[in-house]
């Protein structure tokens, strides 16, 4: 009987730790995907304010070669 309740205690010891690993293989994923999610919108950011820049910095070169004709 105790050889029973033995095996049953490892087997359901194994079960829950395979249950509590998971869960935080599931957690790292989310935390991973939210991170590669603010990465993408920060990138495509920065790529924004630089073309905006761009084009602002030419407008203003076209204005000053446009004055010194």
């Amino acid at each position: 009987m105790a050889l029973i309740l033995k095996a049953l205690g490892g087997i359901t010891a194994l079960i829950l730790i395979v249950i509590t690993l998971l869960s935080s293989v599931i957690t790292l994923g989310g935390f991973l995907l939210g991170a590669i999610k603010i990465l993408v919108i920060a990138i495509f950011l920065a790529l924004l304010v630089g073309i905006v820049f761009t084009i602002f910095r030419d407008r203003s070169e076209r204005r000053r070669g446009a004055q010194d004709f």
